[in-house]
């Protein structure tokens, strides 16, 4: 942010379990307002909202005409960051995220989706009144690992941000870790040696990102932990899918077994092959992510990404080799000048790239199945065959599988907002 940037801070407090109310309080002050939304009835069109000041706190029940997370942010959070970025009396605004909600989506919408309506303000988006100044995601030392690597979905723990909520637990809780500034550690694990192994996957998650550890029911000192958090840090931006997958440049070693695999190749995946290979990612591996070329779809770049036990493929928009030149030159500078370094004369800048965060798996059993379900030599030679074979990723891919959108596309961002 800029010296002359007057928007109004905004700190997101983050976390599926941990000290998430107790971060979020500990940073109020007498020109600082704590902001929570309480979705645990809004399946049935009810959201509770506390606005929390130094010497008051008002709650209020919101009737919602659709009960869901799009509508929460729509009709009620994000006005109200834009009321309360325009007043003098505030110089900081914390949310207390919701135990469902990634920050990632949030941070989205407070940047694109905009807001009419506000009495003595121009339509526009919340960001015109507030920027992000960190995000901190709270974890439970006992739990987190478990709920990191499982399967179980949010509706088999009996907790949904909306009717039609799939998402795993696993999604959420990695997609937390994933995108915090800090971190805010609380609890105990079982023993020293799951306690090293925690550690390793959260430097792992998030690199850079500082760390308090406190004793379960202790207030931490956020103020001190966002004091650490590097200038360079994330702070609500949300990356492209082509951009660059290691992010704050993580540790490559192994330590307590944990360690991220490396995969990149040149040539496109056998859509067969890889539908089987992608099992290896669902074991033992916490999360993934990355481009991927399948080679049915040579005009769609597919986006993968996975977390304990589930698994999704979408898309990630079109590669620039099969741009018009116009679509070209509208593309993100950045990008073309990666895709340039790695330009093949034949295909373009098609290519996967995929990285994984392996906790219990063998790093090298993950690179022979990716190896193993690319196209062979003798396929290569026979591009004009590619289209006959049959495509499970026709229509993306879902473990288990279902129809899914990219997270990176516009239409499931304006879902998510």
């Amino acid at each position: 942010m800029s010296a002359t940037d007057r928007r109004t801070p905004v700190i997101l407090v983050a976390g599926w379990a941990g000290a998430t109310a107790a971060t979020a309080r500990s940073l109020l002050d007498a020109r600082t307002v704590v902001v929570r939304h309480d979705l645990a009835e809004v399946t049935e069109g009810v959201v509770r909202r506390t606005v929390t000041t130094y010497d008051a706190r008002r709650e209020s029940i919101l009737e919602l005409a659709h009960g869901c997370v799009s509508c929460t942010l729509r009709e009620d959070l994000l006005p109200l960051l834009r009321r309360l970025g325009a007043r003098d009396s505030i110089d900081r605004i914390v949310l207390e995220l919701d135990r469902t909600l990634e920050p990632e989506a949030l941070c989205w919408a407070i940047e694109n989706v905009e807001i009419t309506g506000v009495v003595g303000q121009l339509d526009g988006p919340a960001a015109r009144d507030v920027k992000i100044e960190a995000v901190l995601t709270c974890v439970d030392a006992a739990d987190w690992l478990v709920d990191a690597t499982g399967d179980d979905t949010l509706a088999d723990r009996g907790v949904l941000a909306s009717i039609d909520d799939d998402r795993t637990v696993a999604q959420l809780v990695v997609g937390q870790v994933d995108y915090a500034d800090a971190l805010v550690i609380s609890g105990s694990p079982a023993d020293a040696w799951h306690q090293a192994k925690l550690l390793a996957i959260l430097r792992r998650l998030a690199p850079g990102a500082p760390i308090t550890w406190v004793p379960a029911g202790a207030t931490p000192d956020a103020a001190a932990l966002l004091g650490h958090v590097p200038a360079d840090a994330r702070r609500g931006a949300v990356f492209d899918a082509h951009g660059p997958l290691l992010r704050g440049q993580p540790s490559l070693d192994t330590d307590c077994g944990v360690t991220i695999v490396e995969f990149s190749a040149t040539r496109p995946f056998h859509p067969g092959r890889l539908h089987e290979a992608v099992d290896v990612l669902l074991d033992g591996v916490v999360s993934a992510r990355g481009r991927v070329w399948v080679a049915t779809q040579p005009d769609e770049a597919l986006w993968l990404e996975s977390a304990g036990g589930g698994l999704r493929v979408a898309s990630a928009g079109t590669w620039l080799a099969a741009m018009s030149p116009a679509e070209q030159a509208a593309a993100d500078p950045a990008r073309v000048a990666m895709a340039a370094m790695r330009w093949d004369e034949r295909f373009g800048d098609r290519d996967t790239s995929m990285i994984a965060l392996v906790h219990s798996a063998d790093p090298s059993d993950i690179s022979r199945a990716l190896q193993w379900a690319l196209v062979t030599d003798d396929e290569l030679a026979d591009e004009k065959t590619w289209q006959d074979w049959a495509d499970p990723f026709g229509q993306w891919h879902e473990d288990p599988c279902e129809t899914s959108e990219s997270p990176y596309s516009e239409s499931n961002r304006e879902e998510q907002a």
